[in-house]
């Protein structure tokens, strides 16, 4: 009488190393995991990444980099065009220990005594390193997956370098990282190219504590808030200003301390006088009345009126120089096509 035993889906099995759990778990993305059991399940049989891409809907590019992640944490090497255990392609498992090798010691992380500045953009780390740093820093390991919470997506094995590259090189600790990314995010320019930038810009003015990082987001608040004030001014529709704009703003609103009626008024006279929008006349005006005292609409009309009746009547005004004259010259287009 011949016997059996049924153990539905148990009946086919194939391994997973326990290295996969015990050190790759936790780091590894979804793509990664995947590909690998992927892989594991069709061990002796010949495929490419473009098999494994169509099988589990997976850009080619992506599985790609999964493949390469998984040779540089020595789980496989390649030899002779396939994929072998990393041990029969002539290397040394990461676990096994000599007396002649003994193990190196990993050293703490030191925050350098004071950052160095930026002079040139520097190359990112390959993915080997950025794998290597991964594996022995639970802080680097986090602030890849926080990257991944805050980006929601997964990080290529580009957007890891960038980020190490912001660490390491930069010299932005990791709770800094998060909030630029956060605010990026905010911003609606989540890219790699956005996020560099705006790291080069942090590490040049040496934002290198939690403290400085909530300053420096405080004032880009509020020169959101004062651009959005002048937008609403001066009856134009919403848009990211040029530099020169955004500056104006900030003096105006969080400095000189105008209302939307004054800054209204400024962009009145300006189209009056030059017939458009032009921010550096407007500054002339709000500049005159900052250094006058003018601060209320009423104060701005009556002031008006002396200057023209002070014309009229053939004196000079308080002031030493006239606006209307200034603009009329065109001493202020250069500015306003920069």
């Amino acid at each position: 009488m011949s016997c059996s035993i049924n153990l539905g889906e148990w009946n086919s099995v194939f391994a997973v190393p326990c290295s996969v759990v015990d050190k790759h778990i936790k780091l590894a993305g979804s793509v990664q995991l995947k590909v690998l059991l992927w892989e594991l399940r069709h061990a002796g049989e010949s495929f490419e990444a473009a098999d494994i891409a169509k099988a589990l809907s997976i850009d080619r590019a992506d599985v790609s980099d999964a493949m390469l992640y998984w040779q540089q944490t020595g789980l496989f090497a390649e030899k002779d065009g396939e994929f072998v255990p990393a041990g029969e392609a002539g290397f040394k498992d990461e676990t096994e220990k000599t007396a002649e090798e003994p193990s190196p010691a990993i050293p703490a992380e030191i925050p350098p005594e004071k950052p160095k500045k930026i002079l040139s953009r520097p190359q990112k780390p390959d993915n080997a390193f950025v794998a290597k740093r991964i594996g022995e820093s639970n802080e680097i390991a986090c602030l890849m997956q926080e990257a991944e919470q805050i980006l929601g997506r997964l990080i290529s094995n580009g957007d890891s370098a960038m980020l190490l590259m912001l660490h390491d090189h930069y010299g932005l600790p990791c709770d800094v990282i998060i909030m630029l990314l956060q605010y990026v995010v905010s911003i609606g320019k989540a890219n790699s190219r956005y996020i560099e930038k705006v790291a080069m810009s942090w590490a040049d003015e040496e934002i290198f504590t939690h403290e400085k990082a909530e300053e420096k987001l405080r004032r880009l608040d509020e020169n959101k808030k004062a651009w959005h004030a002048v937008e609403q001014a001066i009856g134009i529709m919403h848009r990211a200003p040029s530099s020169k704009e955004q500056s104006f703003a900030s003096v105006w609103i969080n400095e000189w301390n105008f209302n939307t009626a004054l800054i209204h008024e400024a962009y009145e006279r300006s189209v009056d006088n030059t017939g458009k929008f032009s921010p550096s006349y407007m500054n002339k005006i709000l500049e005159r009345w900052h250094k006058e005292g003018i601060s209320t609409l009423e104060q701005a009309q009556k002031d008006k009126e002396e200057r023209a009746a002070a014309r009229k009547g053939g004196r000079q005004p308080k002031t030493t120089y006239d606006i209307e004259e200034y603009e009329r010259s065109g001493v202020f287009d250069n500015f306003d096509r920069k």
